[in-house]
């Protein structure tokens, strides 16, 4: 059994406008992840989550970890956990998955397993986060498509062209997923269907084959955030501004609070026209350039 395992996992972007459940993309901002079997039980949380975070066994990374050795069947020792978070809170990024997937990675590697059952650690982590668009980036990374067939999950890579940026708006006001999901119907128009059919179509086609020109109306959506701007009412004017900026494409990521661009040489630019449209709504909230991960989560050391 190793002394001190260390896993880092990225943020994710999920739903990508109109791909909304079955889209994500990992991000290059990255949770590191570091476990002391033996230790004294329990969690230490530095940066985003510092103050708010448990820091017993209740915590989610925690939870994961256990999750795993209840599943594996091995005896779990104490675990003494520490977490360097850079991944924002309830900001539509993927902190939650991060910790799952991030708890479950450790906890495989924690046991002595030189290679972790990826099948199983993902599985486990849909089960524990009820939905797989986050988790299924932040495990394999790239842009990710999964769907769910019975019991089953499927996903498969979608590529992502070189060059491509993230331009991120990520306000100081979370917005917490359940409610976010609270706002949406459980009925869907077959006009709003069809539109957000074809643009996910479109948008997953515009990636494969550098198409980036569709991306413009690829990103559009009916489904999720028209009911989701009454949570953040500056959001239309945000992305129209990013757009205007010459940004390829602009959604909102996950269920928010974040606000993302796609570009391709211009990031600064749709960095300053959000930002400028943000601070003239009396909005205050922090930009980030980014780019997609083409790797996902994974054990950097383990001694």
């Amino acid at each position: 059994m190793p002394q001190q395992v260390t896993v880092l996992v990225p943020a994710t972007t999920a739903n990508l406008g109109p791909g909304f459940d079955c889209l994500g993309m990992a991000l290059d901002i990255w949770n590191r992840i570091e476990v002391s079997p033996g230790g004294t039980a329990g969690v230490h949380v530095e940066g985003e989550g510092g103050d708010s975070l448990s820091a017993g066994t209740d915590n989610l990374v925690y939870r994961a970890a256990q999750r795993y050795y209840q599943e594996s069947g091995a005896d779990m020792p104490p675990l003494s956990i520490t977490c360097h978070n850079q991944i924002p809170l309830a900001r539509g990024l993927g902190s939650s998955s991060a910790a799952i997937v991030g708890g479950l990675l450790a906890a495989s590697a924690a046991a002595g397993e030189s290679q972790p059952d990826m099948d199983l650690v993902w599985r486990l982590a849909a089960d524990m986060e009820g939905h797989p668009d986050n988790i299924t980036p932040a495990l394999f990374g790239g842009c990710q498509i999964v769907v769910r067939d019975g019991e089953t999950l499927v996903h498969a890579p979608i590529p992502v062209p070189d060059g491509l940026q993230a331009v991120l708006f990520i306000p100081e006001t979370p917005m917490p997923t359940d409610q976010a999901r609270g706002l949406l119907s459980p009925d869907v128009s077959r006009e709003d269907a069809v539109y957000n059919l074809g643009r996910v179509g479109l948008l997953v086609n515009a990636l494969a084959t550098g198409r980036l020109e569709d991306l413009k109306v690829a990103t559009q959506d009916r489904l999720h955030q028209p009911a989701r701007q009454t949570l953040l009412p500056v959001m239309r004017l945000l992305l129209q501004s990013a757009l205007d900026g010459g940004a390829l494409g602009a959604f909102l990521s996950g269920a928010g609070s974040t606000v993302m661009a796609l570009t391709r040489g211009s990031a600064m630019t749709v960095a300053y026209e959000m930002a400028d449209t943000a601070n003239k709504a009396g909005v205050p909230g922090d930009i980030k350039i980014t780019r997609p991960s083409a790797k996902g989560a994974h054990v950097v050391g383990a001694a």
